[in-house]
């Protein structure tokens, strides 16, 4: 079931909606990941015109393309998660109640959070090597370690959505919409 969007946070006569905070930083995580994406467009557009105007591209410009992808791509699942937005196949629970269709959403959801835990443990694994090794990019000289850290995040804070909000789907499963009972 794939009932919680941006816009079922605010629901007529509730006081305030729950698991804002992480809603917010949810969205400041896919922001930053938009910002990364529009300045690596930004930079092509003016390599390209640089390369149409005589004055060369930017050096480094697939590089830096490539780094800012890796990047921000983790930056966007986070709020995926918050809002559901992951491939949800129901066509074989519709005959269950709504209350046992969210405690079998809550389920999965945790064990989408066990993955994201053990994708978040593998790239700390991974960026603790590349630090190790040193490694940099071929043009630019950029340390390839730091593109780990937006997707140790990015992934890291998917686990915690998903923990939260697949546990409140569990314990909540009778209530209509989780993000709009209490404060």
């Amino acid at each position: 079931m794939a009932e919680k969007t941006p816009s079922s946070l605010q629901k007529r006569g509730a006081s305030r909606p729950r698991f804002v905070w992480l809603y917010r930083l949810c969205l400041v995580a896919a922001g930053a990941g938009g910002l990364a994406a529009f300045a690596a467009a930004l930079m092509v557009t003016l390599s390209v015109l640089m390369r149409i105007f005589g004055f060369g591209g930017i050096r480094g410009d697939f590089e830096a393309v490539e780094l800012v992808c890796a990047a921000c791509a983790s930056l966007f699942l986070p709020y995926c998660q918050f809002t559901k937005g992951h491939v949800m196949v129901d066509l074989f629970t519709n005959w269950l109640p709504a209350a046992g269709q969210r405690r079998l959403d809550g389920f999965w959801t945790v064990l989408f959070g066990l993955g994201w835990t053990v994708i978040c443990w593998r790239l700390t694994h991974g960026l603790e090597t590349i630090y190790g090794y040193g490694d940099r990019t071929m043009l630019l000289g950029f340390p390839l370690w730091l593109i780990y850290l937006p997707a140790v995040a990015g992934t890291g804070l998917s686990a915690l959505v998903a923990f939260i909000t697949g546990i409140d789907d569990l314990v909540n499963a009778r209530a209509s919409n989780p993000m709009t009972e209490g404060a």
